[in-house]
């Protein structure tokens, strides 16, 4: 029997939203502790939703770039299980990160083009797992939510060391073709269920974590 599909919801801010993801299925919440960020949360707020999160669904704290005083205080205030570096971090930083604070590292890598995979096979070799997102277009600086695929069929029938996740655009109306092209078991997004830009939908949280699990 195929094992379901787990899925992420990232840029959590409120806990209506995140007792929906949960009550629907979602195995991961995201928080977002990137200021320029709409869907930034603060430390303190953070904390809070974070109480709420019953056992069994993992916490994610999405950072970009963030220096040790960076990570030191968001550890210091936000229970979290997992910490997903968004940036331009090297397989270096990613190791040091996991050394220092005891948590499993998520490393985003983004995608546009055969030649980007050589940085997911470098960095599922120190991470515990990698999430294979839609890579930033040029001019761009935001840690996902920008609402972009790739190509999956760059990644199809492909295998790291690591678990990995599949980002990047996705949607109720996407996310079974995707799982079809690329046998991913599991599924990250935020726009995808957005009314507005951070503005997330119960109902849109929902379709889509039903149609993943279909």
């Amino acid at each position: 029997m195929t094992r379901p599909v787990n899925v992420k919801i990232c840029g959590l801010r409120d806990p209506e939203n995140i007792a929906v993801a949960v009550q629907a299925g979602a195995r991961y919440v995201g928080f977002v502790f990137v200021a320029k960020s709409v869907r930034y949360v603060s430390h303190d707020l953070a904390r809070d939703l974070a109480l709420g999160v019953p056992p069994g669904v993992a916490k994610v704290g999405l950072v970009m770039n963030a220096t040790d005083a960076d990570l030191d205080a968001l550890t210091a205030t936000v229970a979290l299980d997992m910490l997903q570096l968004h940036g331009a971090e090297s397989p270096e930083r990613v190791a040091e990160v996991r050394a220092r604070y005891g948590l499993p590292v998520m490393k985003a890598v983004g995608v546009a083009e055969a030649g980007d995979l050589a940085a997911l096979e470098r960095h599922s070799r120190v991470a515990d797992q990698i999430l294979v997102d839609a890579k930033t277009p040029p001019g761009g600086d935001l840690p996902g939510g920008n609402g972009l695929t790739f190509d999956w069929r760059l990644i199809a029938g492909r295998r790291w060391p690591c678990p990995w996740m599949l980002a990047g655009g996705l949607t109720a109306a996407n996310v079974g073709e995707a799982i079809r092209l690329t046998g991913a078991r599991q599924v990250d997004l935020s726009s995808g269920v957005e009314s507005a830009p951070g503005v997330k939908d119960p109902a849109l949280i929902r379709a889509f974590i039903a149609a993943a699990m279909a």
